[in-house]
């Protein structure tokens, strides 16, 4: 049987946004601070012309070097930055690659949670014999959203893409899922204009936020204490009524994986929660958050440096923007 942990890969931008780039924009900001507190030193973004339709197709493609194309019946792609408000990117992206035409393919809005999400749909597909191999894609270009002068969320975001089959050999290892949704915080985490609700150009004007930040309703707004906060209660009760739901212990999980938003936040968890350190994934210095994408690259650059092996069990852990969250663990 081929594991899930072997139909993974991911692709990044080309154009590597340094801390040092940044603190030469920023000369009152401190890096070193910044990397030792947030974990990151480099994130990855997007050339102008360059979208998530073209990140989901460079992780595709990487991946179909491994998988035969001919037997995908379905494709989802995951993006709060689509190349379009309609048409859907995974209609396009089912061209771009060479997929047969008679298959499914959608696009879901969603961020953070993204990837739990998305297994939670492949999974449903597969167990009701509507598909056999999906091919599942997060990606996002958070980057477009950004105020060139907003300093904290250039320096937490990156953009990137990952793709991942997933078969009905896959359908036993994927275990139960916990999700969660709190819409009353919509606006904690928002880019409001854009939509139909309010569209770009209207009540766009400047404003100063947090600490040295600037943005406007055209752009992403993150609030930042709110979402620490939202995090913090939420997640431990989620991991326990996982374990609970899945019939397992801390002690019988060999490895968490949670969005990578920053280390910070992710040791103040993993501490709170009673994870072993040695257990815990902290891994997107290179990358920074790339929102729905975080985990998948993790597990794969997990994989490459022998820190899981097909055959471990992981929890998988999302939360952010939504406000939403979810949690399973899989057998890979």
């Amino acid at each position: 049987m081929r594991s899930i942990l072997n139909k993974i890969e991911f692709y990044l931008p080309t154009n590597i946004l340094s801390n040092n780039q940044l603190a030469k924009e920023f000369p009152d900001w401190n890096s070193s601070n910044f990397e030792k507190k947030v974990g990151i030193i480099n994130r990855h973004i997007v050339d102008t012309n360059e979208t998530a339709l073209d990140l989901a197709i460079g992780a595709s493609q990487k991946l179909l070097t491994r998988f035969d194309k001919k037997e995908i019946d379905y494709v989802i792609l995951c993006t709060q930055s689509p190349d379009y408000h309609l048409p859907t990117t995974a209609c396009i992206l089912q061209d771009k690659l060479g997929l047969r035409k008679d298959i499914g393919a959608f696009d879901f809005n969603l961020g953070c949670s993204g990837y739990i999400y998305g297994l939670s749909i492949c999974k449903g597909l597969l167990s009701a014999g509507i598909a056999a191999n999906i091919l599942f894609v997060v990606s996002e270009t958070y980057s477009k959203y950004i105020h060139k002068e907003d300093r904290s969320n250039r320096s937490i975001f990156g953009d990137g893409a990952a793709a991942t089959i997933i078969s009905n050999e896959d359908v036993n290892s994927i275990g139960n899922f916990v999700l969660g949704t709190d819409g009353s915080g919509f606006d904690k985490l928002i880019v409001k204009n854009g939509g139909l609700r309010s569209k770009c150009g209207i009540d766009n004007s400047e404003y100063s936020y947090g600490t040295n930040n600037i943005t406007s309703n055209d752009h992403l707004y993150m609030d930042g204490p709110e979402i620490f906060n939202f995090t913090i209660e939420t997640i431990p009760k989620l991991v326990a009524d996982t374990l609970y739901k899945n019939n397992q212990s801390l002690d019988e999980i060999d490895f968490f994986v949670f969005h990578q938003a920053n280390k910070y936040m992710l040791n103040f968890l993993r501490k709170r929660i009673g994870i072993a350190k040695e257990k815990f994934c902290i891994n997107f210095e290179n990358s920074g958050n790339t929102v729905s994408a975080t985990i998948p690259i993790a597990i794969k650059n997990l994989q490459a440096q022998s820190k899981i092996k097909k055959g471990d069990k992981l929890m998988l852990v999302g939360f952010g923007v939504g406000l939403s969250y979810g949690a399973l663990i899989l057998d890979i």
